[in-house]
């Protein structure tokens, strides 16, 4: 399991029966975690007093119960700033475990002694775009939701990152790729972090299970001649580590050979030190 480095603004303090305990800066949130069905240690005592609570309804969705959390704040990681804003479906704009990416890319660009070009799809807020940029990659930034272009423009103010070479664009990803072919544009690198579902500006419907290979295959197109890294998140149930690697193996190395490693990404639980299954990643890397 692949776990998050250097986190020192976030922290799980403790996990169980059906919710996680974090800490986010100064705040304490506790969130549904369906993964999360044993028995919480539950001495912590933000447990029953929080600053907020996301409870789920019944006929789907959720809501907020707030004891002093704010609208809005900031944490780091590392040299990033992240501005952080619960939201509708349990969500704060940003996924702690995927630090473990950004730390994996961040050193393959550092070491790759060349200008490296880095597509990231389906981009959410920004923090892997962020990590490449600070990193010294270029960076295009794709997601087909206006709004969370927008919050990425600001973790990148909030980062002193607004003058590196970042392409903010609101688009369908799947479109967008297209478009790069005829327009002859190669990346060094891809990473995509796609949702099961969900729908572009356009009206555009995404299945994961019915397009992600087709989105692979393109992608692959638009790779330059040595492409560094090629990654893959899922949070999708049914797509494991084991199927990130076989279609990572599929699409990549009978053209440029490399590796492919998958694993779970985890936080480690404080009041355990056990690390909370937190979704999949598939890596395919040129050495």
């Amino acid at each position: 399991m692949w776990t998050a480095p250097d986190w020192t603004d976030y922290e799980l303090l403790d996990c169980g029966a059906g919710e996680r305990l974090e800490r986010w800066g100064d705040v304490y949130l506790v969130r549904p975690d369906p993964q999360a069905i044993w028995r919480p240690a539950g001495r912590d005592p933000h447990w029953k007093h929080p600053d907020g609570r996301y409870i789920r309804s019944s006929s789907g969705g959720g809501r907020w119960e707030r004891n002093g959390v704010p609208e809005r704040w900031q944490i780091r990681w590392r040299s990033l700033v992240f501005n952080i804003k619960p939201m509708n479906f349990k969500h704060t704009g940003v996924f702690p475990e995927q630090a473990a990416n950004w730390d994996f890319c961040a050193k393959k660009i550092r070491s790759a002694g060349r200008e490296v070009s880095v597509l990231n799809l389906f981009g959410y807020t920004g923090a892997a775009t962020l990590a490449c940029a600070e990193a010294g990659a270029r960076v295009c930034h794709v997601d087909a939701a206006k709004g969370m272009v927008s919050w990425g423009r600001e973790n990148a103010e909030a980062s002193g990152l607004s003058s590196r070479p970042i392409r903010w664009i609101v688009d369908d990803c799947m479109k967008f790729v297209l478009r790069e072919q005829r327009r002859g544009n190669r990346y060094d690198a891809v990473l995509m972090d796609p949702p099961s579902y969900g729908r572009g500006p356009g009206g555009e419907v995404w299945h994961i299970e019915d397009t992600l290979c087709e989105l692979i295959d393109e992608c692959v197109k638009i790779l330059s001649e040595k492409p560094l890294f090629f990654i893959i998140n899922s949070y999708t149930t049914g797509l494991a580590p084991g199927v990130l690697s076989y279609i990572l193996s599929d699409k990549l190395v009978p053209r440029f050979g490399g590796r492919v490693e998958c694993e779970e990404l985890g936080l480690p639980s404080t009041s355990t030190g056990l690390p909370l299954p937190c979704g999949a990643a598939g890596r395919w890397q040129s050495e």
